[in-house]
C-alpha cells in the first residue's frame, strides 16, 4: 500500500519540521517528505488541506483493564479509543488482575494487542511480585517478554531497602523505573487535596507533603544508585521545584503530568463530582500554575492522559467511595492544545510533549516522522471544536470531569504502520 498525504501542515518536533509538506508512505514506512520518491505512484491519497499532520501520539499511562477487569473496559474498546484520539503508542501500568509480573502474561497482552492492529501497546512490568513491595520481580525476564520499564502503579514501596535494591538492579541493566510519588501513610484513606475544599466537604485530605516526602526518598536513592527514574503524574508545586533541583544536580530523572491536572483544581470537585476523584488528587491553583510553568521550562518532560476507565456504577457511589480515575485517551490531544493555547506555547512544543518526549522516556522508536520510520501518524484539525459527550466516546469508560466541554482539536485520521485505522465521521 502506497499512500500520499498531501497539502497538510507537517509538524515533526524531532526533525524541526513545521511547514506544508506532502508525506509519502510505502510498506508501512515513511519513504519521503516533500518530494515523491522516483517512480512513486500512490494507491491512496489523503487530502490534509487545512489540517495538521504530526507523529502519532505516545501516551505514558493508559489502563487497558485487560486482563481481569473486562467489565470496566476491554483491550479492543480502549485501543479503538486510542486511535480515535490519535494515540498510536501507549504504555500500560501493571496493576491488572493478575498483575503483570509474569512473562507469559506480558507476552499474551502484547500478542492480543498486535492481533487487533490498532495502537502499539508497551507494558510496564510489575517492579515487585504482586505489587506487594517486598520481593523484586524477575525484571530481566519481563524485559525479554516485552516490558519497556517497571512500575508499582499507584502502590508505594514502603520498605526503602527494597526500593534501593530495585534501583541498583535497574541501574545495572539500564532499566527505567516508573514511580508514583506518594507517601502511603500520609495519604491513607485520603480522597482529595488536604485544603479548604476537602475541609468544607468533610473529605479526608491528602497533603502536598505526601508527594514531597516520597519524592525526597526516591530522588536521594536515585542519586546514590544512578538509576534512571521517571516520576509519573506530578501534582504539586513543591514537587516541581524538587525535580528542577534534582535535574540541576545531575539526577537521571524525568517526569510527566496528567492532562487533568493542567486544567482542574480542587475547586472543580464542586459538590462531590466523583469524576474528579483522581489519584493524585486535584490540587490548588498554585500547584496547577507551577505544573504549567514546569512544562514550559522543561522541568516536566511530558503530558500523559492517565487514562483510567471505570464502570458507571463505580462513579455513582459517594465521592469518598467512588472508584478513582478518569477516561482520557480521546482527550489527550485536545486538552494539550487547550493548555498550549492558554499558555501561548507553540503547537510544535505541545505536540512534542505528547509524542517525541514520551517516546524518548519509553525508549521506543516512535513519536517522529523521520524517513524510514514506521508510518504512525495523526492528522487533526486544530481549529475544529467538538463537544465532549461521554456517550460518544469510544472508550468503555465514560467517566470524565470534562463532560459537556467544547474543545478544539479534532482527530480526522490515524495511521498505524501505514494503514488507516481511524477516520472521523
Amino acid at each position: 500500500m502506497k499512500i500520499q498525504i498531501k497539502n497538510g501542515h507537517v509538524i515533526d518536533p524531532k526533525n524541526n519540521i513545521d511547514s506544508q509538506l506532502d508525506v509519502f508512505i510505502a510498506a508501512g514506512k515513511i519513504v519521503a517528505l516533500g518530494k515523491a520518491p522516483e517512480g512513486f505512484i500512490a494507491s491512496q491519497t489523503i487530502d490534509a488541506s487545512n489540517l495538521i499532520v504530526c507523529p502519532g501520539l505516545v501516551d505514558l499511562s493508559a489502563r487497558l483493564r485487560e486482563p481481569g477487569d473486562e467489565y470496566k473496559a476491554t483491550l479492543i474498546s480502549e485501543l479503538q479509543a486510542a486511535v480515535a484520539g490519535g494515540v498510536t503508542s501507549l504504555a500500560c501500568p501493571p496493576d491488572t488482575d493478575p498483575v503483570l509480573d509474569e512473562p507469559g502474561l506480558v507476552e499474551m497482552l502484547k500478542h492480543r494487542a498486535k492481533q487487533l492492529n490498532l495502537a502499539h501497546v508497551y507494558p510496564l512490568g510489575a517492579l515487585t511480585r504482586q505489587l506487594q513491595g517486598k520481593v523484586l520481580s524477575e525484571m530481566g525476564e519481563l524485559r525479554e517478554a516485552g516490558c519497556v520499564g517497571f512500575s508499582q502503579a499507584n502502590i508505594a514501596i514502603t520498605d526503602t531497602q527494597v526500593l534501593w535494591r530495585a534501583m541498583e538492579y535497574a541501574a545495572t541493566f539500564g532499566f527505567t523505573l516508573f514511580l508514583h510519588a506518594e507517601e502511603p501513610f500520609l495519604a491513607k484513606d485520603g480522597v482529595a487535596h488536604d485544603g479548604e475544599v476537602a475541609s468544607r466537604l468533610g473529605l479526608k485530605g491528602i497533603p502536598s507533603a505526601a508527594e514531597a516526602l516520597a519524592l525526597a526518598s526516591i530522588l536521594r536513592i536515585a542519586k546514590e544508585t544512578g538509576a534512571r527514574i521517571h516520576i509519573s503524574r506530578l501534582s504539586t508545586a513543591e514537587g516541581v521545584d524538587m525535580i528542577r533541583e534534582a535535574k540541576k544536580h545531575g539526577v537521571n530523572i524525568t517526569c510527566d503530568v496528567s492532562a487533568n491536572h493542567l486544567h482542574l483544581t480542587e475547586h472543580d470537585i464542586g459538590f462531590f463530582d466523583a469524576n474528579c476523584h483522581l489519584k493524585p488528587p486535584l490540587r490548588t491553583q498554585r500547584d496547577k500554575d507551577a505544573l504549567g510553568a514546569g512544562l514550559k521550562d522543561g522541568t516536566i518532560d511530558a503530558i500523559c492522559s492517565d487514562h483510567t476507565p471505570v464502570d458507571d456504577d463505580a462513579k455513582l457511589a459517594p465521592f469518598a467511595e467512588a472508584e478513582v480515575g478518569a477516561t482520557g485517551l480521546e482527550l489527550l490531544l485536545a486538552l494539550t492544545l487547550k493548555w498550549a493555547n492558554q499558555e501561548k506555547t507553540s503547537l510544535a512544543k505541545a505536540i512534542a510533549l505528547i509524542s517525541q518526549s514520551s517516546a524518548k522516556i519509553l525508549g521506543i522508536a516512535a513519536g517522529d516522522l523521520s524517513v524510514n520510520a514506521n508510518a504512525d501518524i495523526c492528522i487533526f484539525d486544530a481549529n475544529e471544536y467538538w463537544k465532549i459527550v461521554p456517550s460518544a466516546l469510544k472508550s468503555q469508560g465514560k467517566n470524565t470531569p470534562f463532560n459537556g466541554l467544547e474543545i478544539a482539536g479534532k482527530v480526522k485520521t490515524t495511521l498505524i504502520n501505514g494503514q488507516v485505522v481511524y477516520q472521523s465521521e
